[in-house]
């Protein structure tokens, strides 16, 4: 069975890279908070957004950097 639901541990260049995204990803949430009116289309380019850093963040787990 593949591992793919066991929970990987970050070392610290993994750390390091997630920060990395985590920090851009928080400037764009301002980018965003400065930009835009509240609608559905900002609601779902803010949850697009938490996808993309959850996904970056699982590619840094099991691919590496």
């Amino acid at each position: 069975m593949a591992k793919r639901f066991e929970p990987v541990a970050f070392d610290e260049t993994k750390k390091l890279s997630s920060s990395l995204i985590v920090a851009a990803a928080k400037k764009l949430e301002a980018v965003f908070n400065s930009s835009l009116k509240p609608s559905r289309e900002t609601s779902l380019a803010f949850t697009k957004l938490e996808e993309a850093v959850m996904w970056a963040n699982r590619a840094i787990a099991v691919e590496g950097v």
